[in-house]
């Protein structure tokens, strides 16, 4: 079975959030049973935020529905295959992204930690990254926000609300943009003179003397 992403805060959420027995989480999540029961008590994993597998990518709604009606079911994580995938096969999402109503009270931070980590990301993109709307975003920028006094800006992938792959890819092609711009926008040096063809200047002749016979054989006189 394909090794969970953050085993602990994973059992968090299934703990909350289904039916599944101890024994089918700590299965799941490669913990040990009496870790899970810590956890549900909370004596262990305090103050961790649960990970939802199924945004995740780790596991279907319908492997949890299966465990959740069968105790001797062992939950089956998604496994990936390590060959890329051809691209004909991957679908673009469109639109902003879905995001679970557990969730949306955390977009203000992760709002803020793009917008001070990643300045040249677009609105357009953080809107579509996590699923938010621009008002929302430029609030959160000039501090209007309601919930200004208690945002702490955190990482989207650490709270879940999208995968590192996505934030990496729209990162790298904000970065690509702002450099193009940057390039047309470079201001050019002033080639005007540089393009001009050197010229040599005129010589000024030496005035010409016109000799006669008294001038050729005068003797020279000494000066002082």
């Amino acid at each position: 079975m394909s090794k969970i992403l953050m085993p602990k805060a994973t059992a968090v959420w299934l703990i909350d959030n289904t039916v599944m027995t101890f024994e089918q989480i700590s299965a799941f999540c490669d913990l040990h049973i009496l870790e899970v029961k810590g956890i549900a008590d909370g004596d262990v994993a305090a103050g961790i935020r649960g990970a939802d597998p199924i945004s995740n990518g780790q596991v279907t709604r319908d492997e949890i529905e299966k465990a959740e009606k069968d105790a001797r079911y062992n939950l089956v994580a998604v496994s990936f295959d390590a060959s890329p995938i051809p691209a004909s096969k991957t679908k673009k999402r469109r639109g902003p992204r879905y995001t679970p109503l557990s969730r949306r009270q955390d977009r203000p931070d992760a709002i803020a930690w793009l917008v001070r980590n990643h300045p040249e990301v677009s609105d357009p993109q953080i809107s579509k990254l996590i699923g938010t709307t621009k008002p929302t975003i430029n609030s959160i920028r000039d501090r209007t926000h309601w919930k200004t006094s208690t945002i702490n800006p955190t990482d989207p992938v650490s709270l879940g609300l999208c995968s590192q792959m996505d934030l990496d890819e729209a990162v790298k092609i904000a970065a690509e943009k702002k450099a193009k711009l940057d390039a047309k926008n470079a201001p050019k040096g002033d080639q005007g003179d540089a393009l001009k063809p050197v010229v040599d200047a005129p010589v000024a002749e030496a005035p010409k003397t016109e000799h006669t016979l008294e001038s050729l054989f005068k003797p020279a006189t000494s000066g002082g």
